[in-house]
């Protein structure tokens, strides 16, 4: 029998992205908790398999060889059980370009600057106008291109792939973003048939009353634990 994955995890858009796709795969795996509202995630445990201090990260106890194997950063992860379960990730190059371009373009540019969204917006103890306008339109302009790029197939690399899984989380809090969906149609569509899917609607129940307990709008001690980090 299998050894379950070890999933170090929090419910955000990140670790959304994880979830999901071991609920996809089928794959066997437990859930450890990071709580970085608390401050988990600066950890020594947690550290040496996530030197970056975040979550999510992955420890397979079946790794290449049959070795344990730790994995962090998200994009990473998901490549990386792509190639261990064959699935969603092709292996023929010319699909697999389409699938890595999609993934490192929400790794570098949807994820963060929806974060940085979400921070001005909805954290910053000042509302800085300049911040709010930025971000906003920025995560505007990256609907775009989304919304084109689906104006012709059904998911982002044409068959459903870990680029979806792994953008579909940070378009869950679109209003939070300042976003209308009814302004891209594409995108919408799109988003509807992400969600609909079971394993995308279990994935993101995973660790939901966790979630709810910590309500980082009004939480100054969790605030300045994400915020306030400096090198140590």
């Amino acid at each position: 029998m299998t050894a379950p994955i070890e999933l170090h995890y929090w419910p955000t858009p990140n670790g959304w992205k994880i979830t999901i796709m071991l609920e996809e795969t089928g794959l066997p795996y437990t859930v450890k908790y990071v709580n970085i509202g608390k401050g988990e995630q600066f950890e020594p445990a947690f550290l040496n398999i996530s030197p970056n201090n975040r979550m999510p990260a992955i420890v397979d106890p079946d790794g290449p060889g049959g070795e344990p194997v730790s994995v962090f950063e998200s994009g990473a992860i998901l490549q990386y059980l792509g190639r261990k379960t064959g699935k969603f990730y092709p292996a023929d190059e010319r699909a697999r370009v389409e699938v890595e371009q999609w993934l490192f373009w929400q790794v570098g540019g949807l994820g963060p600057m929806a974060g940085q969204a979400h921070h001005f917006r909805g954290y910053a103890p000042e509302k800085i106008e300049y911040g709010i306008n930025r971000y906003t339109n920025e995560v505007n302009r990256l609907y775009g291109v989304m919304n084109r790029r689906l104006a012709d197939r059904e998911f982002l690399a044409g068959d459903y792939s870990i680029t979806d899984m792994a953008s579909v989380g940070w378009v869950i809090p679109h209003e939070r973003q300042g976003q209308d969906l009814n302004d891209f149609p594409n995108l919408r569509r799109w988003f509807e048939t992400v969600m609909a899917r079971p394993a995308v609607a279990r994935g993101v129940a995973i660790g939901k009353e966790e979630r709810d307990r910590m309500n980082l709008a009004v939480d100054k001690e969790a605030q300045n634990i994400l915020f306030g980090q400096r090198a140590r």
